[in-house]
């Protein structure tokens, strides 16, 4: 299998030919000033794939600077607010649920869509007015530890409800409402009892019987130490964590619930009165490109949102690919965070307080 560092020089192979063509920007100028454009994204492996290739690639072909500052969606977003006045940053990379609030508190411009190319995109991937667009997937579905179930003859989960299975008792790490993971099982439980994020109620009875197996709720959103420390038998989670531990060659594994997996979309996003707004026009474009997103995907697990980008053999089963991807449940995120406040104080007093 290809090490990471060797997927990571293959993501700048590719985008170093793809930057011109699509971006539009001139060749570099040395007498003239550099840009400094500043992205605020994830941190870890994606940071790292940005460093390394991404960015470099960008800033020779566009004969400019870029200053990523890594953090959550969550912090990222407090920096836009208290910079809402005097904006900093140009681009922000976040998870589709926060971006929706970010959007609601007008800290997100529409994208030009004569530079990005919107309309290539996944309708999974398309936002709202154009406020950002998506650039990688990934699902929230259920992770488990195949051995665990097979010595004990428990057969391995498939739907939502497999998780409130009494045989599961003490064995399961569940995400908190706190993170974007937690709401997944809440709105896949109601999903799966005839509820959806508009009619919660049945969501809420069902994660309560599933929470009757929890050992502890996670609200990191990163449960790896669970699984690799023998706590967590199964969770909610998504599947390019999933895979990323799997690349570790410890025994987990996704699945997509029959009743539906909960699409988590990671949106590139322009800043509301950027201060290098055309540039960053451009920077998003770039991360559409088709040779850049194969790449991601190999980077990072995050599926490729734009229309008929291939996925590698090498990554098959690791991503959301063209046969998952139509079967995904997309949420209302706009509807969502309006009633979040109330989900978490009914979540708090009847889920996660057993």
């Amino acid at each position: 299998m290809r090490t990471r560092r060797s997927l990571l020089t293959a993501l700048g192979a590719v985008a170093g030919a793809a930057v011109l063509g699509l971006t539009g920007c001139a060749p570099p100028n040395p007498s003239a000033g550099a840009e400094t454009l500043v992205v605020a994204g994830y941190g870890g492996s994606f940071e790292t794939a940005l460093r390394e290739s991404v960015i470099p690639e960008f800033e020779k072909t566009c004969s400019c600077k870029i200053t990523y500052i890594p953090g959550s969606s969550t912090d990222s977003i407090a920096k836009l607010k208290a910079q809402q006045a005097s904006p900093q940053i140009d681009v922000a990379l976040l998870d589709d649920g926060p971006q929706a609030q970010a959007v609601e508190a007008g800290l997100l411009a529409p994208l030009d869509t004569r530079v990005v190319p919107v309309d290539q995109v996944v309708d999974v991937a398309r936002l709202p007015g154009d406020v950002g667009v998506g650039f990688g997937m990934t699902a929230t579905g259920i992770a488990y530890q195949p051995e665990w179930f097979a010595q004990r003859g428990i057969p391995a989960p498939t739907r939502w409800m497999d998780l409130a299975d009494p045989r599961l008792k003490g064995s399961l790490v569940l995400p908190s409402i706190t993170n974007t993971y937690g709401v997944g099982l809440l709105v896949g439980s109601a999903i799966a009892n005839g509820g959806s994020e508009h009619n919660i109620q049945p969501g809420f009875a069902a994660a309560r019987k599933i929470a009757d197996n929890a050992v502890t709720f996670d609200t990191t959103a990163d449960v790896s130490n669970y699984f690799l420390q023998g706590q967590a038998a199964a969770s909610v989670w998504g599947l390019s964590r999933v895979s990323t531990l799997a690349e570790k060659n410890f025994p987990v594994r996704f699945v997509y619930p029959e009743e539906g997996a909960i699409a988590l979309v990671a949106t590139a996003n322009v800043v509301n009165k950027a201060p290098h707004g055309e540039l960053a026009q451009k920077f998003v474009a770039y991360l559409l490109d088709r040779k850049v997103q194969g790449a991601i995907a190999k980077a990072t697990y995050d599926g490729p949102t734009v229309k008929g980008v291939p996925v590698d053999p090498e990554v098959s089963g690791k991503v959301v690919g063209p046969d998952e991807i139509d079967r995904l449940r997309k949420l209302d995120w706009k509807a969502i965070n309006a009633q979040r406040s109330a989900w978490t104080d009914q979540w708090n007093k009847q889920v996660e307080v057993r």
